[in-house]
């Protein structure tokens, strides 16, 4: 047998030991923490130069978000934003293929928990989990909370005063609310929580007796039942998410929110493909969601923060925070009743 030249064998074996880097290099640093990750990491994501991120990110703060990222970088984010439902269908679907392009996805933590129970997600180590608010992290260290939506009820200023806002669910019976509340059509988990906090007959028992006597009207998005509020069709929204009336209140819209308990929050989170194209990068924008810097960003949008070490917008607002995994195992019971009793009956 004839043997390959010397400087082919030269050239094969750096080949190999290339292709080896390539596919195995980019692992040790999603576990890494030496002193020098920092380093490390930012060199080998500069040298990937670009990510691909899916999510449901509020479009209209989205590029915010990423821009500060691109210039401290010097990287580029290649954003596909939907629904969370498009998202994960996206997620899973490229990851039954061949060729998936994601990687970094950031959706609501009930969809994060169901693609990391796909094996979608890869488990990383962040210098920045330690700062995090409590269930910020599960234990897999697959995804993590880049923030919290927090669900409160925001009303039309023109049409209520603070004075004639209800104390409590049960005050909604008050014959005033009838044909005036109005409801998020994908809102499972708030009313789960809500209606097993005052004991599931008792709860459920509550949501009949309000939507049988007042009327629920049921809206699908978040942001249009909002702008719905603001335009007085919806005068009181049981069901949107902080900062959307936050912000619109300071921008002088007739529109402010407040909160009944329990003050149900979920989870934003993001996790790193298992087969991403640039794990470096992904993971590198990973840490910078979590930094003090990009969690001060959020926080003057008016999101809830989860880095413990940013002053929070709200320091008075309680939140109790959803179980993603539970959602997830009791989603089919959740929403059968709240499509029952409230979003089928919706008037």
């Amino acid at each position: 047998m004839t043997l390959p030249n010397r400087p082919f064998l030269k050239w094969f074996s750096a080949l190999m030991l290339w292709g080896l880097a390539v596919s195995c290099g980019a692992q040790p640093l999603m576990q890494y923490d030496k002193a020098d990750r920092a380093e490390k990491l930012q060199e080998a994501a500069k040298t990937e130069g670009t990510l691909t991120l899916y999510t449901a990110f509020r479009p209209q703060d989205l590029p915010t978000i990423i821009a500060p990222f691109e210039a401290k970088f010097g990287i580029k984010v290649k954003a596909w934003r939907s629904g969370s439902n498009n998202v994960t269908q996206r997620v899973v679907r490229e990851a039954a293929g061949r060729r998936p392009e994601v990687d970094l996805i950031m959706m609501p933590a009930s969809e994060m928990a169901f693609v990391w129970r796909e094996k979608i997600l890869q488990p990383v180590l962040s210098p920045f989990h330690k700062d995090l608010i409590a269930s910020a992290v599960p234990a897999h260290n697959s995804w993590a909370n880049a923030f919290m939506n927090v669900t409160v009820h925001s009303y039309n200023t023109n049409l209520y005063k603070k004075d004639d806002l209800p104390k409590s669910y049960a005050d909604l019976l008050n014959p005033k609310w009838k044909g005036n509340l109005g409801v998020e059509t994908k809102a499972e988990e708030w009313f789960a929580k809500v209606v097993t906090s005052m004991g599931e007959e008792k709860g459920l028992k509550l949501f009949k007796d309000i939507v049988a006597q007042n009327g629920m009207s049921a809206r699908l998005g978040a942001s249009l039942l909002h702008n719905l509020v603001i335009a007085g069709e919806v005068p009181l929204a049981l069901t949107v998410y902080i900062d959307l009336p936050e912000k619109d209140k300071r921008a002088g819209k007739p529109v402010d929110w407040f909160a009944m308990s329990p003050v149900v929050a979920q989870g934003f989170a993001m996790g790193v493909a298992q087969k991403a194209q640039h794990p470096n990068a992904a993971l590198l924008f990973y840490d910078y969601m979590l930094s003090p810097e990009t969690q001060k960003l959020l926080s003057s949008l008016h999101y809830y923060p989860v880095n413990s070490k940013v002053t929070s917008p709200y320091p008075d607002l309680k939140i109790e925070a959803v179980d993603p995994v539970a959602t997830i195992d009791s989603y089919a019971k959740w929403s059968k009743l709240f499509e029952d009793i409230v979003t089928k009956n919706t008037k």
